[in-house]
């Protein structure tokens, strides 16, 4: 079984942390031990005197699991910019090493392990390392989450075509439909990419309003679409 899951996106906005979330909780609902990690988060907001890193704190309460917010999301910033330009905004730079000795923490006391990145695979987290040189860092294979719309096809093979080139595994590629009304693109987007790419296609998440348990209906949504077992033994 893998390890864990890296989980990337074909563009940001693309409902990486509501795919994460529905992940962590079935993992979580099966007995696993699960970890998390949002290495480095931008757009936080201030509050009671320190930056609240939100898409860290749903993973937390979807896995379920005792860690500290600084160990799940070690690097947290106000303007909502790539990690680099975020960071440099604040007076800060980011140490790949800082976020690679956490995630060596809390994988050695989990079962498995989730780690959302930012953006795409070529984020640029501190001058030229990017979201891909910490996947590969991390040995975790890809989960690449794809916003369902026009020209999600060219989006997520370019990002799977960047994956191939760099060595990266990739457990497969999860369709994510972002309103209650689509474009007329998104009932052919999984039938083109089965004929585009060899990677595997694990599944289309429909829509699910916002409701106020964000795991429970990530993982409903995630579980009803995504092959989970087919992704844990890809791993």
């Amino acid at each position: 079984m893998t390890r864990g899951f890296f989980v990337t996106g074909t563009d940001t906005g693309v409902g990486k942390t509501f795919i994460a979330c529905g992940l962590a909780r079935i993992l979580r609902d099966r007995g696993m031990r699960v970890g998390v990690m949002k290495p480095v988060e931008t757009g936080c907001v201030w509050r009671a005197d320190e930056l609240d890193p939100s898409d860290a704190r749903l993973l937390s309460l979807a896995a379920g699991t005792s860690q500290s917010l600084s160990s799940i999301c070690p690097y947290r910033f106000e303007t909502p910019l790539a990690p680099d330009l975020a960071a440099r905004q604040a007076g800060r730079s980011i140490d790949p090493e800082v976020i690679r000795d956490r995630f060596r923490r809390v994988e050695s006391s989990h079962d498995i392990t989730v780690v959302e990145g930012a953006g795409g695979l070529l984020v640029p987290i501190w001058e030229r390392y990017t979201m891909a040189d910490l996947a590969s860092d991390l040995g975790l294979p890809l989960l690449v989450v794809v916003a369902s719309r026009l020209g999600a096809v060219n989006h997520t093979l370019l990002t799977l075509e960047h994956a191939r080139v760099r060595g990266l595994s990739v457990s497969g590629y999860v369709l994510n439909q972002l309103s209650r009304v689509g474009d007329g693109a998104m009932s052919t987007n999984a039938e083109l990419l089965v004929r585009s790419t060899d990677e595997r296609y694990a599944g289309s998440v429909s829509w699910a309003p916002a409701g106020s348990d964000h795991a429970a209906n990530a993982a409903v949504a995630v579980g009803q679409a995504v092959r989970i077992d087919d992704l844990l033994a890809r791993g």
